[in-house]
Formats: C-alpha cells, structure tokens, sequence
C-alpha cells in the first residue's frame, strides 16, 4: 500500500512499473558504469583507483562533456518539476524567470571557476580554498554548510522524485526514498567523478528526446491542442473562465504577476546557496581544463536554460491548457493546492496527452534528472570528507587507495542519511516546492560570503567570513518564523511555505550575509595565515618558485599525494609539481582572455535577461497575442535545440580521436586473444 497519494486519478501505473523503473534502469547504468570504468582503466591513460581520478577526474575533462555535466547536474527534479508547477500557478513568466535565474548563478561561476584554476589550481574542495585563507574555524563553519547544501539539493532531488514516482505509480515513498540514492550510489562508486561525466552524457541523451517528444506531441500532433494557435486560444479562454489572482488580465500570458515576481526573487536568493555552496559545482571546476573552464560554464549556463524555459512552457501551460480535455487525469477539475505542491502539473500533463505512455516516459525522465544530479552530490560530499575530514585531520599522509576507499564509504554513508532525512521530510508533510523555496532562508548566509572569498581576496577578512553566516543564519530564520506567524497566524508546514513568508526569510539570510561580510571586512581587517604545514597554503608555481622546500611560515611542507606511477621526475620542480598534481600550466594570456570573456557574458546576460527583457514586459502589462505565443514557443524549441547540440554532439566530437584510438585497442586485443 502507497503511503504518498495525491488522487487515484494520478495513479495511471502498476507498482511495477514504478519499481522497474526505479530498481531496473539503476541496475542497467550500474553494469554500463562498471564496463565503462573498466574499459577506461584498460585502454586510456587515467585509472580509477587513483584518488585524483576518482575525486576530480585528473583535472582533464574537456569542455563539452563539462557542459554536459553541468546541464545534467543542474537540472534536478525541481527543474522539471518545479518550473512547470510555476509556469501553472503563475503563467508564462515562470518558465524565464527560472530559466533566467538559475542560468545567471552558472555564468556567475564561471568567474569563480577560473578564479581557482589561477589561485588555487591543487583544491579539490572549497573549504580548502577557505581553509588556505582564513583558517580552521571558517574551514569548519563552511565544510557543515556545504554539507547541509548537499543534504537540501539531495532532499530536493530525491523527494521529490519519489513523491512524484509514489503519486503515479504506487509504490511506497520510503522505499522510493531508499531506492534512488542507492541505485545511483551503486554506479558512482566504481567510476568516480568521471563516471558521473559519462552518466551525465547519457542522461543527458535521454532527457532531450523525452522533452521533444513531450513538446512536439502538445503542439503539433495533440487532438486537443496540436497547434501554438490552439494552444493560444485554450490559455485565452482559461483566463476569462478562471481569471489568475495577481496576473494582469487574469491572464497566463503576461509577465506582471505578482506571485511570478515574488517567485523570481526566492529564485534568485536560493540559487547563491544552491550553486555556490554545493561542491558539485566545484567539483566541475576544478575538474575541467584551466583555459576552457570559463567556457564550460558559460556554454552550460545558456543550454541549461533551455530546459526549464522550453519544458515548462510545453509542460506548465500545457497542463492549464488540457485541462478541459476529457483525457486530463483531473477533467473536469484543474489541480488541487496538494497535487500542484507536489510538482504534478508536468506530470498530469504527460498523461492528457499521452496516457500510460507518458506517464511512464515522465518517470524515465525523472529518473534520469534525478539520478544524474544525485550522482554529483554524492561525489561532492565524498570529497568534503576524504580532502577536509580524513586527509586534512585524520590521516595526512594517506595513500591514493586509502583516499579512494574513504570516499566509498562517504558515499554509502551518505546515501543512507540522504535516504533517511528524505523519508522524514515525506512524513512530515514536506514537498518539492517547500524544500527549494525554503533553502535560501536556511544556508542562504554563506553563499556571497563564498564568492568573496575568491572575488575579493584582498579585502574580505576572517573575521567577515567566519561572521557572516554565523549571523545571517540565525537572524534569516527568525525573520522567516515571524513574518509566517504575523502573515499567516501560526506555524506550520504550509504557512512557512508561502512565498511572501518564504521571501522575507530568504532576503534577510542572503541579505545580512552580503552586508555583515563587507562591513565586518572593512571594521576588522584581521586576516589568518597559516602555520599549519597540513592547510593549503596556495599551490601555485609561483610559490614553488618563491620556496623550494618550505612554506611561508618556514615550516616543512606536507607531502602530497603521491604521483600515478607512470609520471617521471624531470628535474624540473615546477614541472613534476603539475604533474604529480595532475594540473596544467595556466597560460596567462588564455586565462586574460577567458577573464574578459566571463565578465562581458555575465554582464550582458544580467542587463538583457535579468532586467531590460524580463521587466520591460512587467511594467507594460503586455498580453501575449497569437503571434507573440507562437514565437515564444518557437524560440523556446530553438533553444532546446542549440542546448542538445551542445550537450549531445559537442562532447562525441572533441573526443572523438581519443574514443577512437580506445575502441582500436579494444579490437585489437579482442581479435588477437
């Protein structure tokens, strides 16, 4: 018996073929990872029982496959969910402004990204990076951060799926909850960081074709819709029969909703703690090329936002639009507060135009949007534990296996709490909607603070960067938890989960962040220096060339982990440095020209996408016409299709020689046995 259930007339599926999909595609990818990793340990020139490899893929990945992987990881359940659930509360501004939003926070790492390939090219984490500027303390304050971030984007990822999974097919949420993490875990251990590169790539594959299936099927072969025209007239006449509160014209086709803005702002706050703050994203990083990094992110931040803005355009104001049709799971009922809560418009959606089909293809796609995610988060808390727990305190001189075993037990570990917290997250009440909208209010403090670390090295201080979260966090949640009880008149799941209460909570946490790191940095300038031979102390080749055998504070420096076998002294220390350290010499005038890059993109994309376009279309109070929906939604397929190039064909291209030359030494030792 399920124990989630927003309706029968959403359970379209048997329990096994909920649980097919969940336990039966994991199976599946676990035996591809296991044969990949295998044939990459065999035929290429990186193996996965060295640390480096394991936790940052050698620092190797090329560019495209890092689109890939930033796209894959980036579009979590909510993405699909989430948007769409916004798109049908909200209308047509909440695909963009999720598109829009979440984009914005990838460009903006961008700069970050190349900030540690030219400060700190040896990190493998971020409390590292804070470790080697501002000690211990902050080390410490920044580490439970990010694996509280872990812990709210894995709820986000794994909840919400199985309620979703739970809702359509039948099977228990707990078990769901205990499912998912655990068939990702399966895989994401025999291959490390590079696997999940591959798994990205594949799901990646897949999650396009479901989307163009979905879109084409609404707007060109639907008997209900199967136009742009019709899909303008059935929107048209959804606002005169049941006017949208706060929407100009009680329209879905206008971007001055109320709601919608109040939705971009959490957007917005949350993403400095969802992106900033979780070492998947850095882990991206510090695993890319130095000069491509810039590029990487880029390139992933505008093909991602093809996702949220094509698939919640088709799937959210899809869903207004089939409501009247007798094959909606509702008809002749919209959506009740539970079902949109629980991010079931993309689903319903999927059912009113294609039945049993779509709702299973709708779990196929959840399933690949979860795991790939899931995969990340996994590997990112692995190697907050092996690099700042295990190595930094425990055993400083461990060796590549012994790292590569400690980040196997991280990975179960986590699983199972992540597993368990979601479980007590579903019975308690909590949805999908709740978690991402909540999670800015709770570690929004440390996400700006994070990024001045390494955008403002020269003036942000200890002081403000131990302070800034301590005291945001605290005074964010009270904010929150009495604007709910004023607003609302009491606590509770629901009332806490309002976005006016939401956003109040979020602007002070992310706000008083911002602030008390500046002020704090300006009134206390103190800044810690290490003398502590074990901290990341800069490995640059700048300071290799300052001190050959000793760090600033003239102690002995730690040994690092070991080179693979086959790298060779040269003799050179500056060379066997990189090379022991699998990092890449910068090249300045590449690193100049990716800098300049990072800051014109960003700009523009903030001017353009952010404000002229967005609020432009607010202040005017404009109804889309006929012509105007039918662009949109045009321009909402180009762009997914520019995104799957880039996701797709870029990544079998750049790679193309070196597959290649694999694949002959796969036959030639197969032919010759």
């Amino acid at each position: 018996m399920s124990s989630y259930s927003v309706g029968p007339e959403l359970q379209v599926l048997s329990p096994g073929v909920g649980y097919g999909i969940l336990a039966g595609i994991g199976a599946v990818f676990t035996v591809v990872m296991i044969a990949t990793t295998k044939f990459q340990n065999q035929y290429s020139a990186y193996s996965t029982k060295q640390s480096e490899e394991f936790n940052t893929a050698s620092r190797s990945v090329k560019p495209g496959l890092i689109v890939a992987g930033i796209v894959s990881s980036w579009t979590w359940s909510a993405t699909l969910l989430t948007s769409s659930t916004f798109a049908y509360a909200y209308g047509i501004s909440g695909p963009m402004w999720y598109a829009a939003l979440g984009s914005s926070q990838v460009l903006l790492f961008s700069m970050l990204s190349l900030m540690v390939k030219r400060d700190l090219p040896g990190a493998h984490t971020f409390p590292e990076i804070v470790l080697s500027r501002h000690g211990p303390v902050a080390h410490a304050i920044y580490l439970v951060f990010g694996w509280i971030t872990n812990l709210f984007v894995g709820a986000t990822l794994v909840l919400g799926g199985a309620q979703v999974v739970a809702g359509l097919s039948g099977v228990n949420v707990y078990a769901a909850c205990f499912i998912i993490p655990i068939a990702v875990a399966a895989y994401v251990v025999q291959g490390g960081l590079r696997s999940t590169f591959v798994a990205d790539y594949i799901h990646t594959v897949i999650l396009f074709v479901a989307i163009f299936v979905f879109a084409f099927t609404l707007y060109t072969t639907d008997d209900y819709v199967g136009s742009p025209a019709r899909f303008y007239e059935l929107l048209t006449e959804a606002a005169k029969v049941t006017p949208l509160p706060g929407n100009a014209g009680g329209s879905w086709l206008t971007f001055q909703s109320h709601g919608g803005l109040i939705f971009a702002g959490l957007i917005f706050l949350g993403s400095f703690s969802t992106v900033w703050l979780d070492q998947a994203y850095w882990q991206r990083a510090i695993a890319s090329k130095p000069e491509t990094s810039v590029t990487a992110y880029l390139l992933g931040g505008l093909a991602w936002y093809g996702i949220p803005y094509g698939f919640a355009t088709a799937m959210g104001l899809g869903c207004v639009a089939l409501t009247g049709s007798p094959s909606f799971p509702t008809f002749p009922n919209p959506l009740n507060a539970v079902q949109v809560g629980g991010g079931f418009s993309a689903p319903a959606t999927a059912i009113a135009l294609m039945g049993k089909n779509g709702a299973a293809l709708m779990l196929l796609l959840l399933f690949m949007a979860i795991t790939s995610a899931t995969s990340a988060e996994l590997i990112a808390v692995s190697s907050l534990w092996t690099f700042d727990i295990y190595k930094l305190y425990i055993n400083p001189s461990a060796t590549s296996t012994q790292l590569v075993m400690q980040s196997h037990y991280a990975i179960m570990a986590y699983t199972l709490v992540l597993a368990a917290f979601c479980c007590g997250l579903s019975a308690s009440g909590i949805d999908i909607t709740w978690i991402l909208t909540q999670g800015g209010v709770i570690i929004g403090g440390g996400g700006i603070p994070l990024g001045l670390i390494l955008l403002w090295p020269s003036r942000m201080s200890t002081v403000g960067a131990i302070a800034a979260p301590l005291i945001s966090m605290p005074l964010g949640i009270t904010t929150w938890l009495v604007t709910t009880r004023l607003r609302s008149g009491e606590i509770s799941v629901m009332a806490t989960g309002d976005l006016t209460n939401a956003l109040a909570g979020s602007a002070t946490t992310c706000g008083l962040g911002a602030v008390v790191a500046v002020v704090f940095s300006l009134i206390f300038p103190y800044k810690y220096h290490s003398t502590d031979p074990s901290h990341l102390a800069r490995p640059s080749v700048e300071l290799a060339i300052e001190d050959k055998s000793k760090d600033g504070s003239g102690q002995q420096r730690a040994p690092r982990e070991s080179a693979p076998e086959s790298a060779t002294a040269t003799g050179n220390e500056i060379v066997d440095f990189l090379v022991n350290n699998n990092i890449e010499p910068l090249n300045l005038e590449l690193y100049h020209k990716a800098r300049r890059l990072a800051i014109s993109a960003c700009a523009v994309f903030f001017v353009f996408a952010m404000v002229l376009f967005p609020f432009t279309f607010y202040g005017t109070g404009f109804i889309f016409t006929e012509a105007a929906l039918t662009g949109w939604v045009v321009i909402s397929l180009i762009w997914v299709f520019f995104s799957a190039a880039a996701c797709i064909i870029w990544p079998l291209a750049e790679s193309y020689d070196d597959l290649k030359g694999m694949v002959q030494m796969l036959i030639k030792d197969t032919t010759s046995r």
